[in-house]
């Protein structure tokens, strides 16, 4: 049986890939500081065949139980924080997470002839100036804003992880994931998704930021676990990043109204100010996942967003009745 290492794999996309992966028939190994994993979402896997959790820090020297493991073919990077509020929280970590982390990372890959995917974000697009962005645009990212830490450091780990392909030492893939959203995601977490759901759930105000025209593309998540199993499994040469996303535009607005249609809420809306370089647009150019992958989203945002909702209500014991979604 061959071992794949996940790295991050208690966080939200992370324990769903476990999941995937143990699901067809593989021994999984997962790597997680427990930073920002709710601790939920491991007690959800701890029970699966041939799944072994190891806590550690991918800027650390790699445990043992990783480097020793036996048949490692495959290893998935998605340790980071992924949301502002939290990777903002240490920015320094997130650099070194990025970079210092992805570095162990690759070279066990090397040493192992393991292939290595690297979870990237659109992130590295920064305020596009291309609508929808595709993987040969270079992005606007601001080098010195609040964002940097996790922005620059993904770009900086896109840079590492091409350099270990150009020069031979190591099989690569890289996504870059837009937004995704669906079970498992930290209430609190900061993200769009989660701030609307729950703020609406618990009856708190509900924090428009800006004017609520900036627009996003939401994936969900068992689609997003498609797309980079897809890619880590496809013959390519690994020197072109692959966006993985859904290319449906939503306005936050238009959100905030399939929100306020599934769930009750005494909340009220209110506007903050827009945070520092946040993106006005963001939309995926899939052309080439769809080319290269065969891959494209299943799973509309009227069809996860219901799913989402009754996962929040569950997780922070809201007692309301969620309205059916809208046909």
């Amino acid at each position: 049986m061959d071992t794949i290492l996940v790295a991050g794999g208690a966080g939200f996309i992370g324990s769903h890939l476990c999941r995937a992966l143990s699901d067809a028939g593989h021994r999984v190994i997962c790597l997680d500081n427990l930073q920002t994993a709710r601790p939920s979402n491991l007690k959800l896997l701890e029970d699966l065949p041939n799944f072994t959790f190891v806590e550690g820090d991918i800027v650390n020297a790699l445990p043992a139980a990783v480097t020793e493991a036996a048949n490692l073919t495959r290893i998935y990077n998605c340790a980071c924080a992924a949301s502002p509020p939290q990777y903002q929280a240490d920015p320094e970590h997130t650099m070194l997470t990025n970079v210092v982390g992805t570095n162990h990372l690759l070279r066990l890959a090397e040493r192992t002839g393991a292939r290595f995917l690297l979870t990237s974000t659109s992130e590295v697009y920064g305020d596009p100036e291309v609508h929808p962005q595709v993987e040969g645009y270079r992005g606007w990212v601001s080098c010195t804003g609040p964002r940097a830490c996790y922005d620059e450091g993904k770009r900086a780990a896109e840079a590492m992880t091409f350099d270990f392909a150009r020069m031979n030492r190591a099989q690569v893939r890289v996504a870059r994931i837009f937004n995704t959203y669906g079970p498992h995601m930290h209430p609190d977490d900061g993200r769009v998704v989660s701030n609307l759901i729950c703020q609406a759930l618990t009856g708190r105000d509900i924090t428009i930021y800006g004017d609520g025209t900036q627009t996003r593309s939401f994936c969900y998540v068992s689609d997003m676990v498609r797309g980079l199993i897809a890619l880590m499994e496809s013959d390519i040469d690994g020197l072109e990043p692959v966006n993985i996303g859904n290319p449906d535009e939503f306005t936050i607005n238009e959100l905030l109204d399939m929100v306020l249609e599934l769930v009750p809420t005494t909340g009220k809306v209110v506007n903050a100010p827009l945070p520092q370089d946040d993106p006005r647009r963001r939309r995926p150019d899939i052309t080439r996942a769809r080319d290269v992958l065969g891959w494209s989203p299943r799973v509309s945002l009227s069809e996860g967003l219901p799913m989402t909702a009754e996962w929040f209500a569950e997780e922070v014991g809201a007692e309301v009745s969620l309205r059916e979604a809208a046909e």
